[in-house]
Parts: C-alpha cells; structure tokens; sequence
C-alpha cells in the first residue's frame, strides 16, 4: 500500500491537469510512494461551499476522499492524507488542513493567497459569487482566524509554506508566515527568488 495520498490543488483560472502538464509531479511523487489525486474545481470558487455555486468545499474534504478511497482498494487504510496546491489552490490547501485537522496530517501552500480578507476585493474577477454579495468573508474562511483556532488542537496539521520574493502575494504570505511564527505549529517556511510561476512551483512542489 502507498504511504500516503496527496490531494493536490490547482490556482485559479486553472484545472486538475495543470501539474501534470506543467511540473513533473508523476516523477517527484515516485520516491515518496504517495498517491496523487488531482482533483478540478470551477477556476474562482476558493474551495469554499459558494453562496452562488457548488458547495466546493464539501466536495474536496468529502465527496472527493469517499470516492477515490472507495475505487481504489489500495488507498483503504492509508493513515497519512495530506493537501498542497499553488496559488488559489495554496489557500484551498492550507484552509483545508486546518479545518479538517482529523483528516489532514499535514498542508502545503506555495505562492498562497494567503490574506483572502485582505485581497477579496482586488481580485478581477470580484468574489460576490463565492461569499456572497456583501463579500463578508466568514472567519472559518479567513487563514489567520483558523490557524489561531486551531493552535491548541493536539491533531492540527504540519505547515508548509513557499513563496517566490518577486511574486505580487508576497507580502501577505509574510504577513502569515509571521502569525505561524507567533503561534505553536509544526512550521517550515521557504523563500527564494521567483514570481507567480510554473518555473518556480516545479521547483517547490519537490520541497
């Protein structure tokens, strides 16, 4: 049986073939003897439930689990799941493991959006559809509300972070990077040079 099953996230405007097209995930997982599940969500739903849309986040921690771990007899039993994803899919990943701490042993974003209060509203394509008209984002939503939340939690989620220095999501990244800091987790932070790319989540998604 494999050692774990990694459920992998794609950014927004994207779809579940983007890390097998663009990174050579199939290669970096082999060693690791991880299942990789790659699963496609609508490209501007945040893996949230939508007020306007499908409940995207009951399908990634529930619909999706339940089916791939009932096809295939031989991810039965594995223990260690774990969730990563890039950009949109960063945010989705961390936002999972920590709501889903029973579930999820460890959360993985690289290039998050990290402060989706901060940047609800910067957005082109604004995010009324996924928190509703008056864009209130509800704390369960919000990074920093959950990894306070979640502190005390004997069974919350390792933490991985990685972001590039020139990337526009910097600096919110930093911003929580400092509030894992300032808390109690099983943290690991990376930063090297690098944008909002599929240069740079090749290299990082190794990590």
């Amino acid at each position: 049986a494999p050692k774990g099953i990694l459920y992998l996230l794609h950014g927004g405007g994207g779809g579940g073939l983007d890390w097998m097209r663009n990174t050579a995930i199939e290669r970096y997982a082999q060693p690791y003897d991880l299942v990789v599940i790659m699963p496609e969500v609508d490209g501007s739903c945040f893996y949230a439930d939508m007020k306007h849309g499908y409940p995207y986040f009951q399908y990634l921690t529930e619909e999706v689990p339940a089916a791939m771990e009932g096809m295939l007899p031989l991810l039965q039993g594995v223990e260690k799941r774990y969730v990563a994803g890039l950009s949109m899919g960063g945010y989705g990943a961390l936002k999972i493991a920590l709501k889903n701490c029973d579930k999820f042993c460890a959360g993985a974003g690289i290039s998050s959006v990290a402060d989706i209060v901060g940047r609800a509203k910067s957005f082109s394509s604004p995010l009324n559809s996924v928190f509703g008209d008056e864009l209130e984002i509800p704390n369960d939503e919000d990074l920093f509300y959950l990894a306070e939340k979640q502190n005390d939690n004997p069974l919350k989620p390792r933490i991985y972070m990685g972001v590039g220095t020139e990337d526009f999501l910097y600096d919110s990244n930093c911003k929580l990077r400092d509030k894992f800091n300032a808390l109690n987790y099983d943290f690991t932070y990376r930063e090297s040079q690098g944008t909002h790319s599929w240069e740079f989540w090749d290299e990082y998604i190794q990590y």
